[in-house]
């Protein structure tokens, strides 16, 4: 059986969801940077690999309650990452922007990274509105179409884009670039520090953005780690059982 530590950290977030929150808290990237072993993560994130294997280890108590997105349907699966995340992304996105805005306003002299990361949220927020749009017009349905045909026994729908794996790639790249804006946003934040005297306003931005941070780390770990790779694969499934037909 192969060992938690050699294991990479995107293999044990999937299998244990309750993990999720212990790379949170340690600061360890399990979305797009979790191919890495654990151990090597641990390395770079400056965490003792007890603490990790013990924390992890408790996450195992809570793994019951949380979703087994592995093994349920895709389509719930598409429909939960619709309400849970890209709905409260738009929901936070005009929230967050006018928070930044007025901030920045009145802090930005004394605190001149205020200017680039409402100009980094902007971007994200650009990015991820047109990101969302494509996979709820054309990746999702799609892959629900895959799925009900494999349930159905019947060939795949024609597509103009071919396989699934070539808008999916597109959609990784997109979490790649949103995630290299989440890093240096809590770069240039210090983690999301308060500074010592901060207005309630200054605080509700940092919560914020950590918040949504923290909300896009789940996200993309849903569709990186789980659903792309089922759609794949149930894609090929359906291909092959056509082809032997």
């Amino acid at each position: 059986m192969q060992q938690t530590t050699e294991k990479t950290v995107r293999e044990i977030a999937t299998e244990n969801p309750a993990s999720v929150r212990v790379f949170e808290k340690l600061g360890i990237d399990y979305c797009c940077g979790g191919r890495k072993p654990l151990s090597e993560a641990c390395a770079e994130a400056g965490v003792p690999m007890e603490q990790a294997l013990n924390l992890l280890n408790a996450s195992h108590a809570e793994e019951a309650a949380e979703p087994m997105w592995k093994a349920t349907r895709l389509s719930t699966l598409t429909s939960h990452v619709v309400a849970r995340y890209h709905d409260i992304a738009r929901r936070e996105i005009p929230r967050i922007e006018a928070l930044a805005h007025k901030v920045k306003s009145r802090h930005g002299n004394a605190h001149p990274e205020l200017s680039e990361i409402e100009e980094l949220f902007l971007s994200l927020a650009q990015e991820l509105s047109m990101h969302m749009m494509k996979e709820e017009q054309m990746l999702f349905p799609y892959i629900e179409r895959i799925e009900a045909a494999e349930h159905e026994g019947k060939p795949l729908p024609g597509m103009p884009f071919g396989s699934v794996a070539r808008p999916i790639a597109v959609m990784t790249a997109d979490h790649d670039d949103a995630g290299a804006l989440l890093a240096r946003m809590r770069e240039l934040s210090s983690g999301y520090a308060i500074p010592d005297g901060a207005c309630p306003t200054y605080r509700a931005l940092y919560n914020a953005l950590e918040e949504f941070e923290r909300d896009m780390h789940q996200h993309v770990h849903l569709e990186n780690n789980i659903l792309f790779p089922r759609a794949i694969a149930m894609e090929a499934e359906v291909v092959k059982r056509a082809r032997a037909a």
